[in-house]
């Protein structure tokens, strides 16, 4: 069986998208939108960080600028890390449909175009690449703020993302789990005194 590299990639860029999004579901605006993390990380702001980078990557340097403009890279604010956070006038049914306007975009893009399409990231010290590249990138972030976005989700209600379906749902399992890394870790407690 041959895989085509484009399809897999953006099949893995789909699934961090959709686990992104789960984390999400149920929760009201405060816990959507509030600090989980000493940096202020929090599931709303990841969710429009990532819509920018959608829009950026997989169209702005590729030659396909939305119509859309966000209004934190117009004014520059994005450099003060606007982009990582919701205003109050930001809902999140606003920054979801963003998102998913943004990952929209990006799969015309990806579907259109061959992963050797030249690209340019203005922002990078050296800005040629292509489209092929800007997809790995693309799926990186989103793996990795997919990955935040479970710890703050579990952080807020206890309830555990990706790694569910794989090691259940259990409170006991948890409870023991947990006890037997905390038992592990404990040999390596430093000494008071």
């Amino acid at each position: 069986m041959t895989v085509d590299i484009k399809d897999e990639l953006h099949r893995k860029l789909k699934v961090g998208r959709a686990n992104l999004l789960a984390n999400l579901d149920d929760l009201g605006e405060y816990d959507l939108r509030r600090p989980a993390t000493p940096t202020g990380t929090n599931l709303l702001g990841l969710v429009k960080h990532l819509a920018g980078l959608e829009y950026g990557y997989l169209g702005d340097c590729v030659g396909r600028s939305p119509q859309e403009r966000l209004a934190w890279m117009d004014d520059g604010s994005v450099g003060e890390g606007a982009d990582m956070w919701a205003k109050p006038t930001e809902s999140k049914a606003y920054i979801v449909d963003l998102y998913r306007r943004a990952c929209a975009h990006a799969d015309a893009t990806v579907d259109e175009l061959e992963l050797d399409t030249p690209a340019e990231v203005p922002w990078w010290s050296e800005p040629a690449t292509t489209l092929g590249v800007l997809l790995v990138r693309m799926l990186a972030e989103t793996a990795q703020h997919a990955g935040h976005a479970d710890i703050v989700r579990e952080l807020i209600d206890g309830r555990v993302g990706n790694t569910e379906d794989q090691l259940g749902n259990d409170p006991e399992f948890w409870d023991h789990f947990t006890s037997q890394i905390h038992e592990a870790a404990a040999e390596f407690r430093p000494s008071r005194g």
